[in-house]
């Protein structure tokens, strides 16, 4: 099969500007950011984004099991070109895995698995994530400078893409859980004013009866006030 014309560098960056961030969720920016960097070189190549959070790293994007399987046999032994890459923030090129020493064992899997150079770029997301976008060919020296400049400045770009999203997502949870908090707190006020109308007490002595009811039957607060709403509800359709 004739492997499609590559994508012209600045056609690939335009694309990832036009991604609109509410309407696709993390995952989605960044399997378009790796199936992109596939796509903007003229040699065939495999892709993936490593994304790596509280010290864990995890392929969150690949284009097929070659790209994920290289970044997996880097988790599992705790170093490797893309853990690097992502740690430092720096370019890390292997031209050619059967000759390079840095990763040995890694590179000898490669090798068998049919890889013969690599390229990972630092992909600086935020202070509490941090990333690589990580390049894969079946042929050794695979990626010249020119090549590898495509991919810097094509990473830049992507950086930018995968912080917004990643500062959408984290605002969108942070959004869900103000709207859960404020629905949370409208009931158990709601109940507090059934148990001072029912018992003639004040808020703090109604709250004080939620809390002991919801120590008693190891329930939550909120769920022990949506109980009493709920029967009071009852009642009065009663």
């Amino acid at each position: 099969m004739t492997r499609p014309l590559p994508t012209d560098p600045a056609d690939a960056f335009a694309e990832l500007g036009r991604i609109k961030l509410g309407e696709v969720g993390l995952d989605d920016v960044l399997q378009r950011v790796a199936e992109l960097a596939k796509r903007v070189l003229p040699t065939p190549v495999e892709a993936s984004v490593t994304l790596v959070r509280g010290g864990t790293a995890h392929t969150a994007a690949f284009t097929n099991d070659l790209a994920r399987d290289m970044d997996e046999r880097q988790y599992a032994q705790g170093r490797g070109p893309c853990l690097d890459a992502a740690t430092s923030g720096d370019v890390m090129s292997v031209p050619d895995l059967a000759v390079d020493d840095r990763w040995p064992d890694w590179g000898e899997r490669g090798c068998k698995a049919g890889v013969g150079s690599s390229v990972s770029i630092g992909l600086p997301v935020q202070e509490a994530v941090v990333g690589a976008l990580n390049v894969y060919a079946r042929t050794p020296h695979a990626f010249d400078d020119d090549s590898v400049s495509v991919l810097e400045t094509f990473a830049a770009y992507a950086a930018v893409a995968l912080a917004n999203a990643q500062l959408y997502d984290s605002t969108a949870t942070l959004a869900r859980q103000m709207q859960e908090a404020m629905a949370n707190r409208a009931v158990i006020e709601q109940a507090k004013g059934i148990l001072m109308a029912e018992r003639r007490c004040s808020p703090a002595e109604a709250f004080a009866v939620l809390a002991k009811v919801s120590q008693d039957s190891n329930r939550k607060v909120r769920d022990v006030a949506q109980a009493l709403v709920d029967r009071a509800a009852r009642k009065s359709r009663a």
